[in-house]
């Protein structure tokens, strides 16, 4: 069976860190034991970092620089690198998601797992890119169990 990829929308990531009871923590989790691949550019990694390493979201999570430092590089092991070929902008109404879409898409990632499914639903259901909150693509994982 094939592996899924997915794009991790930064704000999994930070509800992930600041809370252990959700679905976006334990996606994290699953990110260790190779369940599924993260599809992730150098621009989206660089704002995962600079995101998380925001004074207002460290009081959310209450990690240090350098244990953020340490998660990515640990989380950079499921990730498959992305470069940006070609851009398609604009497609959205916030312009700081463009790059979100623009590594899903030419990345192949068969869906992007975010919180603003309805920031980029028009333009996905148009582009054919599958839009999961976390709990859906959790769900997802526990049923496609080998």
């Amino acid at each position: 069976m094939k592996k899924q990829s997915v794009l991790l929308d930064t704000n999994i990531l930070v509800a992930g860190l600041s809370s252990r009871n959700g679905a976006s923590f334990q996606l994290l989790r699953h990110c260790f034991d190779g369940k599924f691949e993260i599809v992730a550019s150098v621009p989206l990694w660089l704002e995962y970092e600079a995101t998380l390493k925001r004074a207002e979201i460290r009081k959310m999570h209450g990690l240090s620089a350098r244990d953020i430092d340490d998660l990515l590089n640990n989380l950079a092991v499921a990730v498959r690198p992305t470069s940006l070929h070609y851009l398609w902008r604009p497609q959205l109404s916030d312009p700081g998601d463009e790059m979100v879409l623009e590594t899903a898409l030419n990345g192949a990632a068969d869906a992007l797992v975010t919180f603003n499914i309805g920031d980029f639903k028009p333009v996905a259901d148009r582009l054919g890119l599958k839009l999961l909150r976390p709990a859906d693509f959790l769900n997802m994982l526990k049923r496609n169990k080998p």
